[in-house]
């Protein structure tokens, strides 16, 4: 579960009712080495319910806002109407098939950020010397890439920045998109194609395709016709990056088409039989063609390159971690 939220107790403590005092339409950057007024007085916000607001402004989903602090969508539904009742304005457009936050919910957002922002840091403001703020980001990726480059880079990842926790999830391309639109992902790394604009994203690694074989007869598509292609689906999103860098080529007809469902499948049907050919990133198959387990069919044709990309939604509140982890993983190579 993303960035599990720990709940406070209804009855404000001492600092949040400090800050709950600052007028909403302060710089809180501003505003925060200075000595408020005694005897100031302002809403009475909990910062249980600026958490939820906060969930919720990421998820766009009650539900899955609820499962982030840990709260029933009962419960939950009731934080959010507590704070509306406090401020005196909707923040929330919610209908039965989608949430959207109000113009008050708009400029409501960023304050609410920079308070739970400051809470965040007051334990190491009050030590010297203090630890970073430790968090966590669940991370999704295709059980290739994660098993291969992201698993293998955890370690190293936690040592360059040991405050932050990352936690894996493996789905297909679809699956993480659609799983990262409804806030159950932090992110994801991805060079899936992107059907939404709600998304931010950050280039990891370039990488090409090869066209491997244990057959090394194959000099061109008349020579398909007693081979087997392997894919990974139906669409053949694999074979598709040849057709794609020679559109007007002539068609090729194989003897027939096998669906493995993943990357790796794919490779161990070619390892495991003769006859068989299928497009596979560089990265993935460099040993075994260096050590002859599978040879590099066509090697004069030059397949279109495709890109990882971190992915996330674009309203997460920690999309400066989210830039640090793109540009740490930038300093990994792919294996």
């Amino acid at each position: 579960m993303a960035n599990p939220l720990r709940l406070l107790s209804p009855s404000p403590s001492a600092a949040s009712a400090v800050i709950a005092s600052m007028p909403f339409e302060a710089d809180l950057d501003a505003v925060a080495p200075r000595r408020l007024p005694v005897g100031t007085s302002g809403p009475d916000i909990d910062l249980d319910s600026l958490r939820c607001f906060d969930a919720v402004a990421t998820t766009l989903r009650f539900r899955s806002a609820a499962a982030r602090v840990h709260l029933s969508p009962g419960a939950f539904s009731d934080r959010i109407g507590r704070l509306e009742s406090v401020l005196g304005a909707r923040i929330l457009q919610r209908t039965t098939r989608r949430v959207a936050l109000t113009d008050a919910g708009e400029r409501l957002l960023p304050v609410a950020r920079r308070i739970l922002r400051l809470v965040e840091h007051m334990p190491g403001a009050a030590q010297e010397d203090a630890a970073p703020p430790s968090y966590e980001l669940v991370i999704g990726t295709r059980h290739e890439v994660g098993l291969s480059w992201l698993c293998a880079a955890l370690d190293g990842l936690a040592l360059k920045h040991p405050e932050r926790t990352l936690h894996l999830y493996n789905g297909s391309s679809d699956d993480l998109l659609a799983k990262l639109d409804r806030g159950e992902l932090d992110a994801a790394v991805t060079s899936g194609r992107l059907g939404s604009s709600r998304v931010s994203t950050a280039p990891l690694h370039a990488h090409e395709h090869v066209f491997v074989g244990t057959d090394r007869r194959l000099r061109g598509p008349e020579d398909a016709r007693r081979l087997t292609l392997v894919d990974v689906s139906p669409d053949l999103p694999l074979f598709r990056n040849l057709l794609d860098g020679v559109p007007d080529g002539e068609p090729w007809r194989f003897a027939r088409v096998e669906y493995m469902g993943g990357i790796a499948s794919v490779r161990h049907r070619l390892l495991g039989s003769e006859g068989r050919v299928a497009i596979l990133p560089a990265f993935f198959v460099k040993e075994d063609i260096a050590k002859r387990r599978l040879a590099r069919l066509l090697p004069r044709m030059t397949l279109p390159t495709d890109s990882l990309r971190l992915v996330w939604r674009s309203n997460h509140p920690r999309q400066s971690e989210l830039l640090a982890l793109a540009q740490d993983l930038r300093a990994v190579p792919l294996r």
